[in-house]
């Protein structure tokens, strides 16, 4: 019995506490809920409050955009109806024009009609005229013609000669004046020595017993000498001094140079001959190389092939006018240079072309031809370029200037061949040059007497005033330069003046 009813008040006191714990949480969960509706429509109000100030917020700048876009339509609508109103003007104003030139035009063509119509009345009245006055005069047109322009050259001859020649002055001084500065601003930008180079053939002997042994028991040393130079060793009749002739120069620099060594060792015989003679042609070849290379670096020229510049170097011991060639070349090569870039030219071209102007004379006396026809077959072995062998084979006027360069090649050729102390010509030359200048000045009809002066650097000419007017002196002159141009080789300039002297007298009685 005590078990049941203790199970029993275990099983009461367990519901009893069941249902105090379920009415608990009944109560407790509707708290909650009432918690989180409040919540929940707290932020619903929020929410309705933010969207109603989003929906004004854009309202607000959608009226803005709008009344923006109205503003910028009202504009442009302003803007279209002035642009209609310009382009209505433009199209009366056109319109105007328009018939103003219509009008124009039919009166031009009226114009014009009149003008044919009156131009061909004249041409009947000439035709008229001319056919009245061949009658009275006896002449035909052409005859008559031919009169009327005698009698116009008659009267106006001293007016024509007046004119030529203010405008041959004016025109020679513009240009002389040009030239001269150009020049002038050339020269003074390349101050170069004006002291002649020369390759001498002659060797100093300090001591004249050596001669003795230069020649050597029979001659054997100086024979043996001669063979392999290829050099004709001269013992002068002058006191230490040995002459070395031959027709390759540098062949005779390679004589000059083995005696030297030979009388500075003192060792002399055909076995030492031999050596030094070697030596001295390794010497050369080397002395050659490095004047080349030398001289086309200076000028900034470095894709020349090896062997022309071998050839550039050979210039070295050739001469003209006893003129070294490839301090001439060098220093010619400069002075195109500064030409080319005063007148805008070419510089790459007058450069090179200067350069190689006189590589002929490298080996002129080794094949035949001029040294111009040698220089062009040389350059085209080498694949220079057409402009530039052009260029250089101009320099002596024997091709035609085909471009500015070739003109600026002859002119820094004789800038460097006839300043001050550059050349020395023999006596015998100078006087062929004066004499052949006189013999074409006199070759000419009218003139009574012609002297070279200044050094052949000008031709004083006197004609018979009788025979020859101002107008035929003018052709003269110009006869005679041109005469002097074709046939005559000169440094420089040759001035021709002309001289016409009217003397009149009369007797009073």
């Amino acid at each position: 019995m005590t078990t049941i009813t203790a199970l029993t008040l275990a099983v009461a006191a367990a519901g009893v506490g069941a249902g105090i714990d379920y009415v608990w949480r009944k109560q407790f969960g509707v708290k909650s809920a009432k918690s989180l509706e409040n919540k929940l429509g707290q932020k619903l109000a929020e929410a309705k409050k933010q969207v109603a100030y989003l929906r004004e917020k854009a309202e607000r700048e959608a009226r803005e955009i709008k009344s923006k876009a109205e503003q910028e339509l009202d504009k442009r609508r302003d803007q279209l109806v002035n642009l209609e109103k310009r382009v209505a003007d433009h199209e009366g104003s056109l319109e105007t024009k328009i018939m103003g030139l219509d009008k124009r035009e039919t009166d031009l063509r009226n114009t014009q009609a009149s003008l044919d119509k009156q131009k061909q009345q004249l041409v009947e009245l000439k035709a008229k005229e001319e056919h009245q006055l061949a009658e009275i005069s006896g002449l035909t047109p052409e005859q008559a013609e031919a009169r009327v322009l005698e009698l116009a050259e008659e009267r106006t001859s001293d007016e024509i000669v007046r004119r030529v020649r203010k405008l041959e002055k004016e025109g020679e001084k513009r240009l002389e004046d040009e030239a001269r500065n150009i020049l002038a601003n050339i020269i003074q930008r390349y101050a170069a020595s004006h002291v002649s180079e020369t390759t001498t053939t002659h060797v100093h002997v300090e001591d004249e017993s050596m001669i003795g042994r230069v020649i050597g028991k029979e001659g054997r040393n100086i024979q043996h000498l001669e063979r392999l130079t290829g050099c004709e060793v001269v013992i002068d009749e002058t006191p230490n001094s040995i002459m070395v002739s031959g027709f390759s120069p540098v062949r005779r620099q390679v004589a000059k140079t083995a005696l030297e060594k030979l009388l500075s060792d003192g060792r002399i015989h055909p076995g030492r001959i031999e050596e030094v003679v070697e030596e001295a042609k390794k010497k050369i070849n080397e002395d050659i190389k490095e004047a080349g290379e030398a001289v086309v670096y200076d000028l900034g020229i470095m894709d020349l092939p090896e062997q022309l510049v071998q050839l550039i170097g050979r210039l070295k011991y050739r001469t003209s006018y006893r003129q070294n060639i490839l301090k001439h070349s060098w220093e010619a090569a400069h002075i195109a240079t500064m030409l080319a870039e005063e007148l805008g030219a070419n510089v790459n071209v007058a450069k090179r072309a200067t350069l190689l102007h006189d590589i002929g004379k490298a080996i002129d006396h080794e094949v035949e031809g001029n040294h111009v026809e040698i220089g062009e077959k040389i350059m085209k072995k080498f694949g220079i370029p057409d402009e530039i062998i052009k260029a250089a084979s101009a320099h002596h006027e024997d091709y035609p200037f085909e471009t500015v360069e070739a003109v600026i090649v002859q002119v820094a050729d004789a800038i460097s061949a006839a300043r001050p102390g550059a050349r020395r010509d023999t006596a015998e030359k100078y006087i062929k040059r004066m004499e052949d200048l006189e013999n074409i000045a006199g070759s000419f009809e009218g003139v009574e007497k012609a002297y070279a002066i200044y050094a052949g650097r000008e031709v004083r000419v006197f004609v018979k005033p009788t025979d020859i007017d101002d107008l035929q002196a003018i052709k003269l002159a110009q006869g005679i330069a041109k005469r002097i141009e074709q046939e005559l080789t000169y440094p420089g300039d040759v001035k021709v003046n002309v001289i016409r002297e009217m003397r009149t007298s009369a007797m009073a009685r």
